[in-house]
């Protein structure tokens, strides 16, 4: 036992060298880099949704269809790309499906039809989801050797990107075509895969320990998290958990997305600035959030960093679709959005270190399920009820993430799937 107290100590106390290590520092950028590119990419693409509409002459349920290929391709993908990594290696994967979004981002402006932008948007999903696993997999095995929980490091690079790629997009939008706004930012998102991927193909993915407590994994710092790591990859029960916690936030996000605006709007009666400002504080929250996600981690530990934020979500969603006043509702938005926003990052992080990168594809595909269900369950639920209501489920959501996190709070404590 004392010889077992000297070893833990002094893994303990590797941890500020790994953190410091120049090799998994420059490999921290680079990741980072893969993140803040892909949230940078995907949002300049949708700010330019409603040219490439006219362009292409749909109406808003064949531009509904069209819109899907994003979806579908990336689902499609992501449970491919993870066989891709273990065959080829994180890095790799991550690089070429970088090249592949770049590329593919040119596509959309080129199509007349909604069924050639559906196509070429296949290809674009394709891409992402691919991006998403491969980065996701690499950030586990990463957070594995720095022995801290940064992965909301990462996703909070992304948030960050994808409001850098907004605001720019929204700038530009009125003086710039779409072919050549898209143009733009496929040039932007090869130079930064050349530049990160240069440090990716130079250090290779850490070599990791099969077995350390999870703690030292970076995604079980804190009381919760000791036990035996599950990287053997494949389906398995905490996993698919994991993976519908990851559902749980994407939900919400979507369903903030789409319908978050039009309840300022039309039942609060807010004025055009401060409905879309609904949004933005909700976005802006989560980035805050997932700044601050990893010193949460390791002081509270993943459990029960995901049980606050859940319990934080469900509590603002009530205020957000109940509220009597924009103002109120707008706060609400923005306690969700700190509610929410560590729920998907960490969810992903310990879904690969209990099952590698087929369990970071699991999870990602489950958890991405989300988007794809929540703002069509949001307009039937309204359809049937009212926005309030169908609201209201967003909370129900956050409430389930809190019980998964209970039921799943002890898998890497017992070493027992």
């Amino acid at each position: 036992m004392p010889l077992l107290n000297k070893t833990r100590s002094a893994l303990f106390r590797a941890g500020p060298q790994h953190a410091t290590d120049p090799r998994l520092v420059r490999l921290r950028i680079a990741i980072t880099a893969f993140f803040a590119v892909d949230g940078f990419l995907f949002a300049g693409w949708v700010v330019r949704i409603p040219a490439i509409k006219a362009q292409t002459g749909a109406g808003a349920n064949t531009l509904g269809l069209a819109l899907l290929g994003v979806s579908a391709g990336a689902v499609a993908f992501m449970l491919i790309t993870g066989r891709l990594c273990r065959r080829f290696g994180s890095h790799a994967v991550t690089i070429a499906s970088a090249a592949a979004l770049s590329l593919s981002i040119v596509l959309p402006p080129l199509t007349h039809s909604a069924t050639a932008l559906g196509l070429v948007l296949l290809v674009f999903g394709a891409a992402y989801g691919s991006l998403n696993v491969a980065m996701n997999s690499a950030a586990v095995d990463l957070i594995a050797a720095l022995r801290r929980p940064v992965m909301p490091s990462f996703h909070a690079a992304f948030s960050l990107g994808g409001m850098l790629g907004a605001g720019l997009g929204g700038l530009i939008a009125g003086g710039v075509s779409p072919t050549v706004h898209l143009l733009l930012l496929a040039v932007t998102g090869l130079l930064v895969t050349a530049l990160a991927g240069h440090a990716l193909r130079t250090h290779p993915a850490p070599n990791v320990p099969q077995r350390l407590p999870a703690e030292d994994r970076g995604v079980g710092a804190g009381p919760e998290g000791s036990g035996r790591s599950h990287r053997t990859g494949g389906l398995s029960g905490p996993v698919l958990g994991f993976g519908l916690l990851a559902l749980c936030t994407a939900y919400g996000e979507g369903a903030m997305a789409d319908w978050g605006a039009l309840h300022l709007s039309e039942d609060l009666h807010a004025g055009p600035g401060l409905a879309a400002a609904g949004y933005a504080v909700f976005a802006l929250a989560m980035t805050i959030g997932r700044l601050s996600g990893t010193a949460v981690v390791q002081r509270f530990g993943p459990a029960r960093a995901l049980i606050a934020g859940g319990t934080t979500a469900t509590a603002g969603m009530l205020l957000g679709a109940w509220a009597p006043t924009a103002w109120a509702a707008c706060a609400g938005f923005a306690i969700t959005g700190l509610g929410l926003a560590n729920i998907f990052p960490v969810a992903i992080a310990r879904a690969g270190e209990a099952g590698g990168p087929q369990g970071v594809a699991v999870a990602s595909t489950v958890g991405y399920g989300g988007m794809l269900l929540g703002p069509p369950a949001i307009g039937f639920l309204a359809e049937a009820f009212t926005l309030p209501s169908a609201l209201t489920s967003v909370a129900v959501l956050a409430a389930v993430a809190v019980l998964l996190s209970y039921t799943t709070r002890g898998v890497h404590h017992t070493g027992r799937e």
